[in-house]
This record gives C-alpha cells, structure tokens and sequence, in this order.
C-alpha cells in the first residue's frame, strides 16, 4: 500500500513540476516580437490569407526559422507540420506543442500525421506544409493553397551561418483547388502550379 502512495506521489509532483505547453497566443508574443524586433520583419500580401475556412499554406523551406517567421508575420492561428526528431528538445516540444504542431516522422509515410492534418483542416484550420505534400493535402480536402515566399531566412540562420538581414514574408493569391483524391496527374500539375507561384513571390 505504502508502495502505492509513493508512486501516487511522485507522479503527482512530476505532473506539479513540469510546465504546461503555452497557448498559441504566448508562443507567438514571444517569438513574434523577438523576429519582428531583430530582423525588421516585413510582411505583404497579410490579406491574401483567408481568414477563416481550410487553407494549405505552402512556403518555400530554407532554414529552422522559417516557422517562427511565419508566425510571426502571418495573425491567423496556424498549424505546422515539423520533423518528429524536433521533440527531442523538451524546451522546443514545449513550444511546439503550444503551437499546435503535427510530428511527422520521415523516411516513410506517417498515416497518423496525414489524419491530423486532414482533421485540421476538416476543423476549418490553416495548416503550413513545407512544401512537398501541399497539393496532395490540397486535393484531398478541396482546401485552397496558399503560396508564400520567406525572404532571407538562409541567410538569417542555416548550417555554420547566422546573420541579421532584413526578412520579408510574401504572401500569394490563393489557389483554389477542386477534391480531385485520387488523381496522380492533378497532383503533379498542381505542385508545378504551386512551385511556380512561389517563385514569382521572389
């Protein structure tokens, strides 16, 4: 009995201990000011995304930043879909989880992450996919596809670089796009559609 109560205990302390993931809203005040202050953060096309309704945010992905300086550009709630090995980090899952964020394992096709994004977006959210998958999600779900440009982030921070460039997010017209599920020539016109209009962005 005296066994039981002491793991009832612990528990109960480590449950005391560990800090609850933020809300979305504290993530973003933290990180958002933190980008806007030391990149002199630019942002066009803000009312180009939806403000409510499903929506497949595609963006060009060259650096760990890119999601804060999403966030941090873009007023929506957003739902991120980020490489599971980045929960390894209990200060970064503490983030990511108050974010929102999907865990995707790669190298091989993670169906429980693919059912979150869809649940997502069935729940009317706005999902970022960086970028391959994008116009598969998209087809799938009828939701429109949002192409967005990051401006500097490469050289803002990527293997053995850091700097302090001025950062720009550009934010495209959406692409409304029609359920088309099982349709592998849809997809692939579509992400040609997509790539192309994320480069023009430049």
């Amino acid at each position: 009995m005296r066994c039981f109560m002491s793991l009832k205990e612990t528990t109960m302390q480590t449950a005391r201990e560990a800090p609850s993931a933020p809300t979305y809203a504290q993530v973003r005040r933290l990180f958002g000011g933190l980008v806007r202050a030391v990149y002199r953060l630019e942002v066009v096309g803000a009312d180009r995304l939806p403000a409510t309704g499903p929506a497949v945010v595609a963006a060009n992905h060259e650096s760990f930043l890119d999601g804060i300086v999403l966030g941090a550009a873009i007023s929506r709630e957003l739902r991120f879909l980020a490489k599971a090995e980045l929960w390894r980090s209990r200060l970064l899952a503490w983030a990511l989880d108050g974010l929102g964020a999907i865990p995707i394992e790669r190298g091989h096709s993670d169906y429980l992450a693919a059912v979150r994004v869809l649940q997502a977006l069935a729940a009317g959210q706005a999902v970022v996919i960086f970028p391959q998958g994008a116009a598969h999600v998209a087809l799938m779900t009828g939701a429109p596809l949002v192409p967005v440009r990051l401006v500097g982030t490469a050289r803002a921070l990527s293997q053995g670089k850091i700097g302090f460039p001025r950062l720009r997010v550009i934010i495209g017209e959406p692409i409304e796009v029609a359920r088309a599920p099982e349709d592998p020539a849809a997809a692939t016109e579509l992400t040609e559609r997509l790539r192309l209009a994320v480069e023009s962005l430049a």
